[in-house]
């Protein structure tokens, strides 16, 4: 993103008083817009899902209802902790964690991964995470509808 205005250097260097303080202004929007774009950047794509859980390094929790899984199925690889429970798991000790959830508890800088059906909780989770203080969390917006529709189509295809 390219911002332009129509002021004389000089003018900037009048309106904030010097020019340490019109190149401190130009580096804060910079750093503003850095900052709304990689907060905008919470989505990961099929593809990205993919190549993510082979990497192993996320936990991808599914957040629908237990019913919704047995009924439906889920992600492999992923945990189900459904969206009204998120915020208590979050920051329950690691050991009740564990026992619960069947894995090791997820710290606030490890990079964590939300499903859902269609991507409307798993953005609930998001938002329920980030102010538990855990910062590197996405969600799947194409959730289980379309990680379902993906498989069956490569299966189909061979792959």
């Amino acid at each position: 993103m390219v911002l332009q205005h129509s002021l004389p250097w000089t003018t900037c260097q009048t309106i904030f008083g010097s020019e340490e303080a019109a190149l401190w202004g130009l580096k804060s929007i910079k750093r503003s817009c850095h900052n709304f774009c990689t907060a905008v950047r919470q989505d990961v794509t099929y593809m990205e899902l993919k190549n993510l859980l082979k990497s192993k390094k996320i936990m991808l929790i599914d957040v629908r209802e237990p019913w919704e899984i047995r009924e439906y199925g889920k992600i492999p690889g992923s945990i189900n902790i459904p969206l009204d429970d998120v915020g208590e798991a979050l920051q329950m000790n690691p050991k009740d964690f564990k026992e619960k959830y069947k894995e090791v508890k997820p710290s606030k800088s490890d990079n964590l991964v939300f499903s859902c059906l269609a991507g409307v909780r798993s953005k609930k989770a998001v938002v329920t995470a980030k102010a538990l203080g855990f910062n590197s969390t996405q969600h799947y917006a194409g959730g289980w509808k379309e990680w379902a529709t993906y498989e069956l189509s490569e299966k189909k295809q061979g792959n």
